[in-house]
């Protein structure tokens, strides 16, 4: 049900007095870190009682009856049940300090994996250092077979931990009550976001629309029609209207039981509206979340230097550091020789399928841009007729269509019988191994696009071409086809500021998952 303005607050006579507003917002903040706290303590009790029984289940399985580990350092004898205790609280340390515990990501689940993998390996690190300093009677295997299966375990427990997580997110709970402002257009965008996203932890209770005036001052957005359809279309229900009061509207927000305002669009970072208004919200408590553009520089390392009373700020970014690409392009050469070595026999019997289906060419060459807008030959198995190509205009028109960035058929004419089986499997992709071997694209990156998609970029998506195009990436383990345009470009931009050979792995491990249960391909 929808209001223009707040119960309780705005101009009435039964509004809470300050004192009353302070016991809200107190009460507010109690039950989020209540909530905050006993989950944690939760999880981190489940993933210590993982360790536990990886650890015991190992030592059984290798015949190795511990009922105590001897230090030879210090001549003691350690109770098993103790020393598997003190190796969990560390194990715990560990994915702590990878940000396994942090409320983003617990309900997000190639998030949360990554994660746990970096907070396997530190475990382990800190465990052999633990042995080591000791002296244990306890062999390099045995304790590296004990954290591997505790990772192994601890995926599948906090599989259904999200499961629990997500489902009581929908009804409210776990989730920090959000307030979205900006204009009309932007909170409908940010709706469908969320709406899609369940996983993050923002719960929209209101929103506020706001726009410029003449003198470039931020006020209240009058098209509330406009702003009732975009609830309607991205969210299916209507949202509380909070009016825009530069004084008044951080204590209407905290009345509501909102946490976080989640601002979109009209207020700039580092502009005097946003300054002012971001102090507002925080001087009460309240959290602000800004969204930004895929190419804002706040993920990059910066550095303050004073030279000669002058202060000078740097900003880079690491992954492109001559270690980091030369770390890159070994580990393209490393995962495409053994994926070439692995997948022969795949590749063989589409080559056989190929040849027997029309008797035409089994490789398909194009060429496509990369590093730099470098033109290279790209290589792929054929699921096209042989003269597909030449037809892309006529296709495109047939369709009602424009030949450009976002031109692709669900139901194109001009693809095989084969050609529709090793799309949908991505089998066609196989030779281009081959590429990434070679040096002509990465096994991980954005996807490579022909020259009339390039020549439709504009100059924030043009960053893509500043890495090498990838086999799989961002857009192929994302939806693919079915993907919105801005929600692509999004994608190979966050890529291109983000990547890392971690990163990649996940990617990689991504890939797998869509192959088997394939979505957006066509």
């Amino acid at each position: 049900m929808e209001s223009t303005t707040n119960p309780g607050v705005s101009g009435r006579s039964d509004a809470p007095r300050p004192e009353g507003r302070r016991d809200i917002r107190q009460s507010q903040l109690s039950r989020v870190l209540y909530w905050r706290f006993y989950i944690n303590l939760a999880l981190m009790l489940i993933d210590a009682a993982v360790f536990i029984i990886a650890g015991t289940t190992v030592l059984m399985a290798r015949d190795q009856d511990y009922r105590y580990f001897v230090s030879y350092r210090f001549d003691l004898n350690i109770d098993l049940s103790v020393y598997l205790i003190i190796a969990a609280l560390m194990y715990v340390y560990s994915l702590h300090a990878a940000g396994v515990y942090h409320r983003h990501v617990m309900g997000d689940g190639y998030q949360l994996n990554l994660r746990l993998f970096v907070g396997m390996v530190e475990a382990w690190v800190i465990l052999c250092a633990f042995n080591f300093v000791l002296n244990l009677n306890l062999w390099l295997s045995t304790l590296t077979l004990m954290v591997a299966a505790a990772w192994l375990l601890n995926m599948i427990a906090r599989f259904f931990v999200r499961l629990f997580i997500t489902r009581n997110r929908k009804k409210g709970k776990y989730a920090y009550g959000t307030a979205i402002v900006g204009s009309p257009e932007a909170i409908g965008h940010m709706l469908r976001f969320l709406a899609q996203k369940q996983q993050l932890n923002y719960r929209p209770l209101a929103v506020c629309p706001i726009r410029l005036n003449d003198d470039g001052l931020v006020e209240p957005d009058p098209n509330l029609d406009e702003l009732r359809e975009q609830m309607r279309r991205n969210w299916g229900e209507l949202l509380p209207v909070v009016p825009y009061s530069e004084n008044d509207l951080a204590e209407h927000l905290a009345d509501s039981g909102i946490q976080t305002v989640m601002v979109t669009d009209v207020l700039r970072r580092f502009s005097d509206n946003f300054n002012t208004f971001s102090m507002h919200m925080e001087a009460i408590g309240l959290e602000i979340a800004l969204v930004t553009s895929a190419a804002d520089v706040s993920g990059h390392e910066t550095q303050v230097r004073s030279i000669q009373g002058t202060t000078v700020i740097t900003i880079r970014l690491a992954q492109f550091s001559p270690a980091r690409k030369m770390m890159k392009r070994l580990f393209d050469i490393i995962v495409s020789t053994i994926a070439i070595v692995l997948s022969s026999p795949f590749m063989l019997g589409v080559a056989i399928a190929i040849k027997l289906d029309d008797h035409g060419p089994v490789l398909y060459k194009q060429e496509r841009i990369g590093l730099y807008g470098k033109p290279f030959k790209i290589y792929k198995f054929r699921s096209m007729r042989v003269d597909a190509d030449k037809m892309d205009a006529e296709v495109a028109a047939a369709a009602g269509q424009e030949l450009g960035a976002r031109f692709k058929l669900k139901n194109d004419p001009r693809v095989t019988k084969v050609g529709h089986f090793i799309r949908k499997t991505s089998l066609d992709e196989l030779p281009q191994f081959f590429n990434s071997f070679l040096g002509s694209m990465s096994v991980v990156g954005p996807r490579p696009q022909r020259q009339y998609e390039v020549d439709e970029y504009d100059q924030v998506y043009a960053t893509r071409l500043l890495v090498k195009p990838g086999i799989t990436g961002p857009w192929q383990v994302s939806g693919r086809n079915d993907l919105s345009e801005e929600e692509s470009q999004q994608l190979d931009v966050a890529y291109v500021q983000n990547w890392s050979v971690l990163g990649d792995i996940s990617y990689i491990f991504r890939t797998v998952g869509v192959m088997i249960n394939p979505k957006g391909a066509y």
